[in-house]
């Protein structure tokens, strides 16, 4: 209990040192926030180390190490000390530090606390402190996103609301608040699915899943890149899909009826939320909405109900925080060199004395989250879609689950096409002519470095999938869900070492073909922009960013990105529109006639009257 007591309290008191410092001198600052983190960083790693046991406060088991929340906590304090080291660099001299890193501390003792929570009631409220320090974040560094913050706080704060209902509704049917000792069927119990869907709306709002996501896109395009990079890149992610699992796995069992909506919202989200991304011209935003996207195969996985599916779905969850919170960084330094994340007024920065750094992790990065290997992202992928087949097979070939594969796969497909359009734009297009930002050279190796780690863990994540991250998190987390993994009588199996060698050997290949045909005198060609057979003018800028543009012309699509422009699918415009028609309702029968307010005084004592005789 102690260590669980030092690590909650090392991270928030430090963060009250960090705002009580003064703002003219950002060293001290800064320092308190490295080793505090630092230090949360190894504590974390300690809790992930220790038994699975319960700690008592006040004579109740409050708190729970466990094979799921060990690993977990582990990497939240990882995450929280890449994004300070990054941040020291980051931002300008003139930024409110202080209030900032404050923000991210606060924000790592209430994950923790969350996290390791053994009662319903430390829970709600770790993750209602989140919120508020989800809304402070989001405006600390940034005079323009006011609008995106209160968004974001009443999103994730009305779903905090829901998520108090379901609690409840729990403590009715158990009769306790203990989470390790609370199992409810839903099979023929209308209080408990909706306990669930309470808990689970809450757990897609803070993880993004649609139609709870319309956040992220806002506030990552008014926010600095470090905070897209922590929150809903990597902390959110971690949370709300933890929470998800806890409940679905742990909490409930779930009927089939509630396993296949999440598999259809978990492929609705990939979806949609990938056809959106396509079609972005930010940087920002497009990495925003693939966020979104890639919470659907995590939910995906969990709905298969099977050991391997569950499996990819967590393991997914961690691969995504690692890729995602690189290709968040890497926007940042982008953004600090060229000062703008318009894809339009972007390109070249692969050209030699650029960005060199920043342009291999990038793509390492964009390889893993597009499901290709020997990246990270593949295992997981591959892992969810065995959950599928392995659903299939047992559910006698039901057509809902082929489509739901197929919709999967073709996510991954266009996730592919949407990083190389974004690849070419950035670092492989032509530079803008009429740009004046300083593109020479690397950014500050307290940037690089968070990005080369993340970009090393999706390789070594993905080659030693196996060995490594699914032996010692993954595995231990299902036996935490009490899931029994079976490596025999699953569709397919894969072997990452032997496709690392082979890709190794064909990368090796193609290099011996190229260096032999320079040696025979072939030359390479270069030949001038054209399209059609028609070379292009002189001073046309081949950018890349509309190579998708033509999906918008097809009519379906082009009518629901009309509707998506104008906010038709935005949860929170829905919830602005009638708040404000029942605000003008009862504005309006408040005239100011005082004849008219002892008329209705009247009328509700002559309806109680009749309530009261009535009973």
């Amino acid at each position: 209990m102690e260590l669980i007591a030092n690590l909650l309290l090392i991270s928030f008191l430090s963060g009250v040192v960090c705002l009580i410092l003064p703002r003219k001198n950002d060293f001290f600052v800064k320092a308190v926030a490295v080793i505090a983190s630092a230090v949360c960083m190894l504590s974390a790693y300690i809790v992930y180390l220790m038994p699975v046991s319960n700690y008592q406060l006040f004579g109740r088991e409050l708190f729970r190490i466990d094979g799921l929340n060990g690993f977990i906590v582990f990497a939240i304090g990882v995450f929280g000390f890449l994004i300070v080291l990054y941040s020291l660099k980051y931002f300008k001299p003139a930024t409110k530090l202080n209030i900032y890193f404050a923000c991210i501390l606060w924000s790592l003792s209430a994950s923790f606390g969350a996290v390791l929570a053994n009662d319903l009631i430390v829970l709600l409220v770790f993750w209602g402190f989140l919120g508020l320090t989800l809304y402070l974040l989001i405006q600390a560094t940034s005079d323009n996103s006011k609008k995106a913050a209160k968004k974001t706080f009443v999103i994730v704060g009305g779903s905090d609301c829901l998520m108090i209902l379901g609690i409840a509704i729990i403590y009715l049917l158990s009769g306790t608040f203990q989470i390790d000792k609370i199992k409810l069927a839903t099979n023929g119990s209308m209080l408990a699915t909706a306990a669930f869907i309470c808990l689970a709306i809450a757990a897609f709002a803070k993880a993004g899943a649609m139609p709870f996501h319309t956040w992220i896109p806002d506030m990552a395009k008014v926010s600095p890149a470090p905070v897209i990079a922590f929150l809903p890149a990597s902390l959110d992610k971690l949370l709300g899909i933890y929470l998800l699992a806890r409940i679905s796995l742990n909490i409930f069992t779930l009927n089939q009826g509630l396993s296949t909506t999440l598999m259809l919202i978990g492929v609705f989200t990939i979806i949609a939320a990938v056809f959106m991304a396509m079609v972005q011209h930010d940087l920002k935003k497009l990495l925003s909405y693939h966020a979104v996207s890639q919470v659907g195969y995590m939910v995906l996985g969990i709905g298969t109900g099977n050991p391997i599916g569950i499996a990819g779905g967590i393991f997914h969850m961690l691969n995504h925080a690692i890729y995602k919170s690189c290709l968040f960084l890497c926007g940042g330094s982008v953004e600090q060199k060229t000062g703008t994340t318009d894809l339009d007024k972007l390109g070249g920065l692969a050209t030699k004395g650029s960005m060199p750094i920043t342009f291999i992790t990038f793509v390492a990065a964009s390889l893993a989250i597009s499901g290709v290997p020997p990246f990270n992202g593949f295992v997981s992928k591959w892992m969810i879609y065995q959950g599928l087949i392995e659903k299939l097979m047992v559910s006698g070939g039901r057509l809902t689950v082929v489509l739901i594969l197929v919709a999967a796969m073709f996510g991954s497909a266009l996730t592919l096409a949407s990083f190389m359009k974004l690849i070419h734009a950035i670092f492989f297009g032509q530079k803008p002519k009429d740009t004046n930002a300083n593109t020479t050279g690397e950014v500050a190796w307290q940037m690089w470095v968070p990005q080369a780690v993340l970009a090393l863990s999706c390789l070594v994540f993905g080659v030693f999938a196996f060995s490594f991250p699914l032996k010692y998190f993954i595995f231990p987390a299902l036996s935490a869900l009490n899931i029994t993994w079976v490596t025999t009588g699953f569709p397919g199996f894969w072997q990452p070492g032997l496709a690392t060698t082979l890709i190794i050997i064909c990368l090796l290949l193609g290099a011996l073909i190229f260096f032999i045909s320079n040696k025979l005198g072939s030359k390479l060609k270069i030949s001038k922009a054209f399209i059609g057979g028609e070379l292009l003018p002189e001073e046309t800028r081949v950018t890349g960013v509309d190579f998708y543009q033509t999906i918008s012309d097809v009519p379906f699509l082009k009518r629901m990105y009309g509707f998506a422009e104008q906010k038709i699918f935005d949860i929170y415009e829905w919830g602005r529109e009638i708040v404000f028609l029942v605000a003008g309702i009862i504005s309006a029968a408040h005239t100011g006639n005082l004849h008219i307010y002892v008329a209705w005084v009247v009328l509700g004592v002559i309806t109680l009257f009749f309530v009261i005789v009535g009973r």
